[in-house]
């Protein structure tokens, strides 16, 4: 399942709960009874999916941390190997000047490895937190909506103690 979709499905269980709502007598089409238990459920899953999907974020941005890790150790192996070479090869100087440009073309290469490896880990952490943010903005407006609507439905509240008078 991809990030957001089971938020985006409860969210989606909400707003059906709201619509099959039953309309009051008196009241207008805006109003609906629905049950509370039903609502409560969701919003209690919706809370516990919250975390996963933070995690799920967390998690892939660390393998892609990781990913450019090895890259960098790569990098530096290929760098090293080239130098040691260079330097068995030191005896006559155009040798030693051919490997010093190869080790100089590995690193570049290396280093343009790192940056592009770089910059798609990002893009890939920034999408992902996108769309993780997008589902939390929905799921805000639809927490919203249902609020709205139990406020609706319930009329004034007494504040202190939520019991009638």
């Amino acid at each position: 399942m991809q990030p957001g979709e089971e938020i985006e499905s409860l969210v989606g269980e909400l707003e059906q709960i709201v619509s099959e709502g039953k309309t009051p007598f008196a009241a207008g089409g805006q109003k609906k009874i629905v049950d509370a238990q039903d609502v409560y459920e969701i919003l209690d899953e919706i809370r516990r999916v919250f975390p996963q999907e933070f995690a799920d974020a967390r998690r892939i941005v660390k393998e892609e941390s990781e990913t450019l890790e090895r890259a960098q150790q790569q990098a530096d192996a290929i760098i090293a190997d080239a130098q040691q070479q260079a330097m068995i090869l030191a005896g006559d100087q155009e040798v030693v000047r051919l490997a010093q440009q190869q080790a100089d073309d590995i690193r570049d290469r290396a280093s343009q490895y790192e940056r592009d490896t770089r910059y798609n880990a990002e893009e890939y952490a920034d999408t992902v937190l996108a769309h993780l943010e997008d589902n939390l903005k929905s799921l805000t407006n639809s927490v919203g909506r249902v609020r709205q609507t139990l406020d609706e439905n319930s009329g004034p509240r007494n504040q202190t103690n939520n019991v009638p008078w």
